[in-house]
This record gives C-alpha cells, sequence and structure tokens, in this order.
C-alpha cells in the first residue's frame, strides 16, 4: 500500500481557489507555530481568507532541522536560503545497547523556537482578523474537539542548558542508549547545548553513561525543562468543517528528529485538503484521505521507534515502552484497515485523484 508523500516544489504562482461546483473559503487557524506558518502560507497562496488565533504552548529548547526538513521548509516558504546561517550538524555519535560509539553521518543545522517565530512570523493582518464564524478551523494547538491525544508510551523527558567540553562535539550530536534510558547531547555550534534526557531521572540516566556524561558541564541554575516524549495523536484529526494538524495533534517520540518535518508534512495536506473541498471536491473523502494519510504516518513512526526500542536495553523500562509501541501500531493498523485506499496524490501542493494523475 503506497501512502508515501511526492516531492513537493513552489509553483511559479498561486492557482485559484475555487473551480467549477467550488465554494468560498475562509479559515480560522487556532495556533501558532510551525505547523500554523506553513498552513497559513499555502492557504493564502490559494486566495483563501485566513485568520490566526494566537495561542500560546510552551516551548522546546532546541530543534535539530535534518537537511530533508530544511529543504522541505525552503520549499514551503520560497525561501532558499533559509537558516544558512544557523550551525551545521554533520554526524551523530550514536552508542546503542551498550556498545562502543559509532560515527553516522547526519546532515542538517539546530535552530530554536526563536529562530522560528523570526523566520516565520504570522502576519499582523492575520491574527484575530475576521469576527465572522470561519468555513473552516484549522487546529494546531489545544484545545482540540476531539478530546485528549492517545499516548503510546508513558516516558516524559527533560532537557538542561549544557556547556561542552570537547572542541570537535560542536558539529556532532550524541546519542547513547543506558539501562533505564536514553540520552541526546544537541550542540549549539558555539560550544554549549542542550542535554535531552528520556526514561529516569536525568542524574540517574548520567549515573549509567559511559559516552555522554564526560562531554559536558552544566550551564546556569535553571531547574531542567520537562516535557512529554511518548508518540501520541488524537483520536479523531478532522470533521465536519475542522482539522487538526502540528505536533500537538500528531507528536512524534524525538529520537527519530522528524517532528518538525512531519508537521509540516500535515500543514501542507491539510491546506491541499481545504483547497480541493473549496473547489467542490468531495469533502468526506478528502477528510477521511487527511485522516488515513495522519495515522500511517504515525504507524511507520511507531514501527521506526520500535527498532530503537528494541535494541537499545533490555530492561523493565526498555520492554515497556516498546510493548506500548507495538499496542499503537495495531491500534492504528486497525484503522487504517477500515478505511478506503488513498485517492489522491499531492502534486505542487494539490490533491489530484490519483486516475487522473496517472
Amino acid at each position: 500500500m503506497d501512502r508515501g508523500w511526492s516531492r513537493l516544489h513552489d509553483p511559479v504562482e498561486s492557482f485559484p481557489l475555487a473551480g467549477a461546483g467550488g465554494m468560498t473559503v475562509s479559515v480560522r487557524i487556532s495556533g501558532t507555530g510551525i505547523a500554523s506558518a506553513c498552513c497559513a502560507r499555502l492557504l493564502s497562496r490559494q486566495g483563501i481568507a485566513v485568520c490566526v488565533d494566537a495561542i500560546e504552548r510552551p516551548p522546546v529548547p532546541a530543534i535539530l532541522l535534518s537537511d530533508p526538513a530544511l529543504a522541505l521548509m525552503r520549499d514551503v516558504f520560497a525561501s532558499p536560503t533559509l537558516f544558512a546561517d544557523k550551525p551545521r550538524i554533520d554526524r551523530r555519535m550514536v552508542s546503542w545497547g551498550g556498545g562502543d560509539a559509532v560515527a553516522v553521518p547526519h546532515g542538517g543545522v539546530v535552530v530554536s523556537e526563536e529562530d522560528l517565530a523570526a523566520a516565520f512570523p504570522v502576519m499582523a493582518d492575520l491574527l484575530a482578523g475576521d469576527a465572522r464564524p470561519p468555513s473552516f478551523t484549522v487546529h494546531t494547538a489545544a484545545p482540540f474537539p476531539s478530546g485528549a491525544p492517545r499516548r503510546f508510551g508513558s516516558r516524559h523527558a527533560v532537557a538542561a542548558p549544557v556547556r561542552l567540553t570537547h572542541e570537535e562535539d560542536r558539529s556532532a550530536c550524541w546519542i547513547e542508549a543506558v539501562a533505564d534510558g536514553w540520552l541526546f547531547l544537541i550542540p549549539d555550534g558555539r560550544g554549549h547545548g542542550w542535554l535531552l534526557a528520556v526514561g529516569a531521572p536525568m542524574a540517574a540516566l548520567l549515573g549509567q553513561s559511559r559516552h555522554v556524561a564526560p562531554r559536558f558541564t552544566p550551564a546556569g541554575d535553571a531547574p531542567p525543562t520537562a516535557f512529554d516524549s511518548c508518540p501520541r495523536m488524537l483520536p479523531s484529526l478532522c470533521g465536519e468543517h475542522w482539522l487538526a494538524c502540528g505536533t500537538a495533534a500528531i507528536a512524534f517520540d524525538p529520537i527519530c528528529g522528524d517532528g518538525t518535518a512531519q508537521a509540516m508534512r500535515e500543514a501542507i495536506l491539510a491546506a491541499a485538503v481545504i483547497g480541493a473541498i473549496g473547489e467542490g471536491e468531495d469533502a468526506d473523502a478528502l477528510l477521511t484521505h487527511y485522516e488515513s494519510m495522519l495515522i500511517a504516518a504515525m504507524r511507520r513512526h511507531l514501527a521506526l521507534s520500535a527498532q530503537f526500542y528494541r535494541s537499545g536495553g533490555s530492561g523493565p523500562w526498555w520492554r515497556s515502552e516498546l510493548a506500548a509501541l507495538m499496542d499503537g501500531h495495531d491500534w492504528c493498523t486497525e484503522r487504517l484497515r477500515a478505511m478506503p485506499e488513498p485517492r489522491y496524490l499531492l502534486q505542487d501542493f494539490r490533491l489530484v485523484e490519483r486516475e487522473k494523475a496517472a
């Protein structure tokens, strides 16, 4: 079953909203962040009226954008040099399952929430612009119409600022699995960085560490920032006149480093679905396609994460989290069995029926 994403390219000019049998569409985006900015950009380019309700959410300390994620972001915002000045990561040093550290090539940049906000400011005329009820609402922040998300695990994480002690670590991430969790050291390119600890308390994990613990000293007296790190998604991602996207709607485990790219892919699909509905296409079929594609994305993520948790360790924590991932994979599989095969493909940020695209 092919549920993959097509390669996206920035169209030369915007395309009209309504075709034969189309309708006038206005959209309210509830929430800010990369998914909100991406969706607003693509909807506005279609000629769709957009307003944004700014809803604050807890920031994450650092974001590692892989080169494919950065390329997608540059496509969406038509900015070929976006974040070209940010610190580069050229490798990951990985110690998994108790083994020695192995260098794995990895291209990407490290940015902060402030960097993203500065690069994609919500245009002033979009913020709480139109008081009239919208024909569609895109939710990128809580509260959501479908309630609390389903969690695929119980793990939490903490992040703390650190000072690196090895010069060569300025362009390398370190990932280490220990008995009761894992550690992730992310540099900022300037001799500092962030330590992410998932599983047991940070001090306990560092006490089990051979590789990461000697590579930094604490920076500052601020307490570590705690956040949820297990995969999770809303029980329903769309309904009549609304859909949800972004990391608050469907969140990935940071072990795979694909959360920001996934949020953008969701926003791209959300904008394409709304545009197609505005052109008079079958709304029920489009919303079903949207939900099935996101469930399929979560299933792929759970399968990939399970490979890491199966080989990371053999203790109770690792076994418990692996079992939760596999339960989630089965849950996604059952939901997909009840859904039709995908009817649409993405082509230049638009959805087209597969038969017409052939």
